[in-house]
């Protein structure tokens, strides 16, 4: 990995937070995800499960982790399950983790290899009477892959059919949501390295620059900080490119007079950030374009001071709401007659701005957690407002990441990225 060793302290926090979750006498199993096949001999980098990384720190294929709090032999009440290592796969693929090594990563002592997986999972299955299966009930998951772990899961419930079923989701959807400070940190660290690799291009980009040059000049920055590269599918939409919501071909020239709107973020240890900016082509905004992007820059800053604890997702998007449909009155994009005569399902606001504002962050940069439930300290969110004016051949998105406070403004992780339009046009002008 080519991120630093995280405290073991994180996951054993972890663990114990969930297995106070569970039922009496459960069971819990998680499962890394698979290496994915491309063809002939070739697949996809690996990436691993979050939750089976949340809960062990474990980072590498062919992983099981069991959780069984109330197992009568003591051995037994947190196991882990790797691929054994040797000479061999040494030299092919690496150094994999010893039973020593997932001990410092991961703080659980048992560490069996997946050998000895079938005669022990019977033995602690014959002294459980619930077992918790893990499924992906994120509200925008959309999985048409089976997954080792459903693999996983068919088996369990084909060879134990008697034993009770239980969730693991609704639990980890209530702890991924609230972070340790650990996570913080590491989320922090992510959107340094986004910042690092932010102010890299401001002093790159010119007319006649491609897309995808952009797109080379942020993943150069990323991976010289130990990040393995973007958090997601980087946008990087020149002019009317913009306005398609999400333009990821970035293979178009990046012209004078354009706005560039970059949504991007760098990863570092599995954690994610989510930065979106918009800059000038040729470093300097037109009046216009510096009047619809201080609107944007307006709405986020009045959004960010409404993320606070026992605040809902929906009601708060509702404020957002109201925000922007102001904004866009005062551009002269909307006018009093069309908000009068606005379909309450479909504000008029939505011609222009027709995305969520926020979104839980963290493992996964749409990370878990429940949006009907109030929203508490240590969540981490975005807050990203757009105007989008396919009429002008621009679209402006401005966001930054934010921690929820106890008290007061939320936390902003990107606090020392360039937001400004003024001070933009100076980095880039210099």
């Amino acid at each position: 990995m080519k991120y630093h060793k995280i405290e073991k302290e994180l996951f054993i926090k972890n663990r114990k937070n969930f297995a106070a979750k569970m039922l009496p006498s459960s069971l819990a199993v998680f499962n890394s995800n698979d290496i994915y096949p491309i063809g002939a001999d070739s697949t996809l980098p690996f990436q691993q499960n979050r939750d089976l990384f949340y809960l062990s720190g474990v980072d590498q294929e062919e992983s099981i982790l069991v959780i069984f709090p109330d197992c009568p032999n003591p051995k037994h009440r947190e196991i882990l399950f790797l691929k054994e290592t040797n000479d061999h796969i040494a030299v092919w693929e690496g150094e994999k983790l010893t039973k020593e090594k997932a001990f410092e990563t991961s703080g659980i002592k048992t560490v069996y290899w997946l050998q000895d997986l079938d005669k022990i999972l019977f033995e602690i299955m014959t002294q459980c009477d619930t077992v918790y299966i893990n499924t992906n009930e994120h509200y925008r998951a959309n999985v048409e892959t089976e997954t080792r772990e459903d693999r996983f899961t068919k088996k369990l419930k084909d060879r134990f059919p008697a034993h009770r079923v239980a969730k693991s989701n609704p639990i980890l959807q209530r702890l991924r949501s609230v972070k340790d400070q650990i996570e913080i940190d590491l989320i922090q660290n992510a959107c340094n390295i986004t910042e690092k690799g932010f102010r890299r291009i401001l002093e790159f980009v010119k007319p006649g620059v491609m897309e995808f040059n952009i797109e080379a000049e942020f993943m150069h920055e990323f991976l010289n900080n130990r990040s393995r590269g973007f958090a997601y599918t980087p946008i990087v939409a020149s002019g009317n490119n913009a306005n398609v919501l999400h333009y990821i071909e970035n293979n178009q020239e990046c012209k004078a007079g354009d706005l560039i709107l970059l949504d991007v973020g760098a990863e570092y240890a599995n954690y994610s950030s989510d930065m979106s900016r918009t800059i000038p082509v040729s470093g300097k905004f037109t009046a216009r374009q510096k009047e619809v992007y201080n609107a944007v820059n307006r709405v986020k800053k009045e959004a960010t001071k409404l993320l606070t604890p026992g605040t809902i997702w929906a009601d708060y998007h509702v404020e957002v709401g109201k925000l922007m449909t102001s904004e866009l009155i005062g551009l002269g994009l909307l006018d009093k007659a069309d908000v009068q005569n606005e379909n309450p399902d479909w504000p008029a606001y939505k011609k222009y701005f027709m995305h969520g504002t926020s979104h839980h962050m963290g493992l996964d940069t749409h990370d878990y957690g429940i949006l009907t439930e109030p929203m508490q300290a240590n969540m981490v969110f975005t807050v990203e407002p757009g105007i989008y004016i396919p009429d002008e051949g621009f679209g402006i998105r401005l966001e930054d990441d934010v921690v929820i406070q106890e008290t007061g403004e939320p936390f902003n992780l990107m606090r020392n990225i360039p937001i400004e339009a003024d001070e933009i046009e100076e980095i880039m002008n210099k």
